[in-house]
């Protein structure tokens, strides 16, 4: 994972984000150091958000169940070792320590695993 694939994960899950601590646009924005406007188009897939408003993302919501769920570690530790320049291999994503998806066949040209929530195949 580098920078760029970061700040895309981050952007795309920024109203996840806010909707999970039930914020409105205005104070999510405010919070963030941005305006309104720039934060709806983040939303709506139009920008990016830059890298001190991921950073602050992370930092303000560590606690979050979707930054958590999606990046599988703590995302400021993972923003930190990015701005240092590491490339990263992210983690299976987990839910409570367990990877959901478990493997039960592996043949030369497919991988039949089953989802440790909802118990089905892919």
């Amino acid at each position: 994972m580098d920078k760029m694939y970061f700040m895309t994960l981050i952007s795309n899950k920024l109203k996840l984000i806010r909707t999970e601590f039930d914020f409105s646009q205005e104070k999510m924005a405010q919070m963030l150091g941005i305006s309104k406007k720039t934060l709806v188009q983040i939303e709506k897939g139009r920008a990016e958000a830059s890298w001190t408003v991921v950073v602050a993302v992370c930092a303000l919501f560590f606690e979050s169940d979707v930054l958590t769920n999606e990046l599988g570690d703590d995302p400021l530790e993972l923003a930190r070792l990015l701005a240092q320049g590491e490339q990263l291999v992210p983690k299976a994503k987990t839910l409570g320590g367990k990877v959901w998806w478990t493997e039960i066949s592996k043949s030369e040209h497919f991988v039949l695993q089953r989802n440790l929530i909802s118990n089905h195949f892919r």
